[in-house]
């Protein structure tokens, strides 16, 4: 107890820290309808989700995911009228780490889209868990 008491600051940093670390850990970044890599394999496999890659030009032309369709996050909006047919079909939006794919989900949903998912950690979670990806872009 006098250790406590000599060491107050230390003690309450020590349970501050630990108290964000658990908070950290328990918490998902993104929102509800985030998925890792394997979830998307798996929702692309069953129920035939389709990918919008929503990072400019440039990022897509240097790697994909196969089947992937590109609309870039600045122009959702206007070119949605693309995914009209797919408002009941799940979507898997991916950027490069999840944070601009993130604000298209929620974007999408406001439009009346009702199964948008987005890929946690985006392009660079797909690369680090080995999966394909494709260079160059559609013709």
């Amino acid at each position: 107890m006098e250790f406590i008491q000599q060491n107050i600051y230390l003690v309450a940093i020590a349970v501050i820290s630990g108290t964000m670390l658990a908070v950290m850990s328990f918490r998902r970044p993104g929102d509800s309808n985030a998925l890792t890599a394997t979830q998307a394999t798996l929702l692309i496999n069953r129920e035939n989700a389709q990918i919008i890659d929503v990072r400019e030009h440039d990022e897509y032309v240097a790697g994909h995911l196969p089947e992937s369709r590109h609309i870039p996050a600045g122009r959702l909006e206007e070119r949605v009228g693309e995914l009209d047919k797919l408002k009941d079909t799940p979507l898997i939006l991916i950027c490069q780490t999840g944070a601009r794919s993130t604000g298209a989900c929620k974007q999408l949903a406001k439009l009346g889209f009702t199964k948008v998912h987005n890929l946690d950690g985006g392009i660079n979670a797909w690369r680090a868990a080995g999966l394909p990806l494709k260079k160059g872009s559609k013709k």
